[in-house]
């Protein structure tokens, strides 16, 4: 069994679910201030209550997978990311703060939307400045990061940066769409226009500063005839985008989300391509940077005790919370009409009231 290919498949695995499910919060996060009214906002934030933290669980195993299996990678490109990572998790922190108490607040709700909305931008934003530099690739010394504390801020990274915000705000918008309805699903609707746009416009403008600054990435994607399987990506990026554009006003509500889900995983196996077998662009694969087998071997009986759990928990948490979101009328906005919620199933007795305290 080659356990570093095995590693790595599980680690991506565990970044393509993290990016997808925490995306769409963020993205909700990233949509809050705009949002028409203060109700939109309660809807807003009760479609993802019961899922936002769970979702992070993603990004806790794809760290501890990157550290157990390829340390070389951690300890280089960590030093190289170290501020956009503190600050990523410190955003996290304040969106997650952000959550119990605005469903409490009465006189400083506007100052938690804020930060639920803040915290959102901040994380995706650092994502991306993360995600060019990464691309990029660091500079490297005797297989020790060798550049800056602000190494990590390019014109890539800021280009990146954008194309996440977008991206984000369309998974969020799509799952406003499916899961919520009235002004609120309206709202989505419309928003939902001008995040595919920013989201394929950075996409594209992306892809071609890379191509045109990194020749190791040009080879790959333009070494034709061999290659020429390789365009069948962008081709299908742009026919899905072209899907989710006349889907928005459809009465088919799940799909502007399942079509963002497969832009994002498009987008993702586009990266893969181009930095495979790199861990550390562009100077160790997933071999050269593995740990000893006998690590591998141990840290593969963990993967197999926690992650089928982790899906099992996630799974279950959905299917329960399946269905439209709405809230319990007190009269009031803010903490009244926060606190308490139900989240409902069309055609479904099923109806789990929330408190949050």
């Amino acid at each position: 069994m080659d356990l570093p290919l095995l590693f790595a498949l599980v680690a991506a695995g565990a970044v393509a679910l993290y990016v997808i499910a925490d995306g769409f919060d963020l993205g909700i996060g990233i949509l809050f201030l705009i949002a028409p009214r203060d109700r939109d906002r309660d809807v807003m934030m009760q479609s993802v209550a019961p899922f936002w933290d769970g979702n992070e669980t993603w990004l806790v195993l794809g760290g501890a997978g990157l550290w157990a299996a390829f340390p070389m990678a951690y300890y280089v490109l960590l030093p190289a990311f170290y501020l956009p990572i503190m600050a990523m998790l410190f955003a996290l922190i304040l969106r997650g703060i952000s959550f119990e108490f605005r469903f409490q607040a009465t006189r400083f709700q506007r100052v938690w939307d804020f930060a639920f909305a803040g915290g959102s931008l901040v994380a995706a934003i650092c994502q991306g400045l993360i995600l060019g530099g990464f691309i990029q690739g660091v500079a490297v010394e005797n297989d020790q990061f060798a550049g800056g504390p602000f190494s990590f801020i390019t014109f890539l990274g800021l280009l990146c940066a954008a194309g996440i915000v977008g991206g984000y705000a369309l998974l969020g918008a799509g799952w406003l769409i499916w899961r919520t309805e009235g002004k609120t699903q309206l709202f989505a609707r419309e928003v939902a226009h001008a995040a595919l746009i920013l989201a394929m416009a950075m996409m594209a403008v992306v892809s071609a500063w890379t191509a045109l600054t990194e020749p190791r990435v040009a080879a790959r994607w333009f070494a034709w005839p061999g290659n020429l399987w390789l365009d069948l990506f962008p081709l299908a990026a742009v026919g899905v985008a072209v899907l989710i554009w006349r889907s928005l006003w459809t009465d088919h509500e799940h799909r502007p989300f399942v079509l963002a889900v497969v832009l994002f995983l498009l987008g993702y196996a586009g990266l893969i391509i181009s930095i495979w077998p790199n861990v550390v662009p562009y100077h160790a694969t997933i071999w050269q940077a593995a740990a000893d087998e006998a690590t591998l071997k141990f840290a593969l009986v963990g993967i197999f005790v926690v992650l089928p759990a982790v899906l099992a928990y996630t799974v279950h948490a959905y299917w329960v919370f399946r269905g439209k979101t709405n809230l319990e009328d007190h009269g009031a906005h803010g903490a009244d009409a926060g606190a308490y919620g139900h989240a409902g199933q069309r055609n479904s007795a099923l109806s789990t009231d929330l408190h949050f305290s």
